[in-house]
């Protein structure tokens, strides 16, 4: 989808629009109130920072000017514009959905992405994704993708315009984790291609005591330098345990959170979070029926 450029700089504008009435509601001139509107749009700007700096420049000046009620009137109107011009994309209500769920994700765990789309499958061994996202955006290799529902998998290689990502499900692919809310560490690994086409993730721990439970949720540990993976990324939950004769460390297989069948729109981070977010991206756990 080629105008996905257009849209995270439609998304971008947006969001300092909103960020800047959110500071001129509080009209405190707090610096809290500063600093989280300005973290927060640093964590989803991505590589699209430099074209929003004439946006980003007055909006600054409105945060420290006492905000008048003109000027909050005449952000919302401008709000309502670029919501207005959003809607206007060729965008399906699903591609709109993704968009916003994969902002929801960066803003809660600290993650500063570049939106990309998937533009083509891999036919070859591994399973590989394309990215119309590359150099020029910010994208180098051992870099963490995601989605709006969980981790996706990790730069493989990049050009100036596109990326290939390797799926979390290849079998090459291993991603330290960390249990919720236990904290201990283990490892995931893909299986490949899954005949079964559930796409699991097999799922092993250090500690061999450890006692794994169906509906257990998994994160990303961080790597080192933060690559190929950054903290606190969703990856999935445990769908049954495995109890093989003569393994000497609890196993289990996991449902990943996102589809890896159906990409669509994705994000690349391309800076890490300044503090590990732990668990607190999770989604909620299910209800168990009665």
């Amino acid at each position: 989808m080629r105008e996905t450029r257009r849209i995270r700089l439609l998304l971008s504008i947006t969001l300092i629009a909103a960020l800047g009435l959110i500071a001129l509601n509080y009209h405190n001139g707090s610096s809290s109130v500063m600093t989280a509107a300005r973290n927060a749009a640093g964590t989803v700007l991505g590589g699209t920072e430099r074209a929003v700096s004439t946006v980003t420049g007055p909006v600054g000046r409105l945060f420290g000017s006492g905000s008048g009620g003109g000027q909050a009137a005449a952000l919302r109107r401008k709000l309502v514009r670029m919501r207005a011009q959003l809607s206007a994309e060729t965008l399906s209500k699903a591609q709109y959905r993704q968009l916003t769920e994969l902002l929801g994700v960066a803003g809660t765990g600290g993650y500063r992405v570049v939106a990309a789309s998937v533009i083509a499958f891999g036919q070859g061994y591994q399973q590989t994704v394309t990215l119309d996202a590359g150099r020029a955006d910010g994208v180098r290799p051992q870099q963490t993708v995601l989605d709006g529902n969980g981790l996706v998998g990790q730069v493989l290689s990049v050009n100036a315009s596109t990326c290939t990502v390797l799926l979390a499900t290849d079998a090459s692919s291993v991603i330290g984790v960390r249990l919720a809310p236990s904290g201990k560490i283990g490892w995931v690994t893909g299986q490949g291609p899954d005949p079964s086409g559930y796409g699991l993730l097999k799922l092993q721990v250090l500690d061999p005591t450890a006692v794994l439970t169906p509906g257990e949720q998994l994160v990303t540990a961080a790597s080192v330098h933060d690559q190929p993976f950054v903290p606190g990324v969703p990856i999935g939950v445990i769908a049954s345990v495995r109890n093989q004769a003569g393994t000497l460390t609890a196993q289990a297989l996991v449902r990943p959170y996102a589809d890896l069948t159906a990409l669509d729109i994705v994000g690349i981070v391309i800076a890490p979070p300044r503090h590990d977010p732990h668990f607190a991206v999770l989604p909620p756990k299910p209800t168990p029926a009665h």
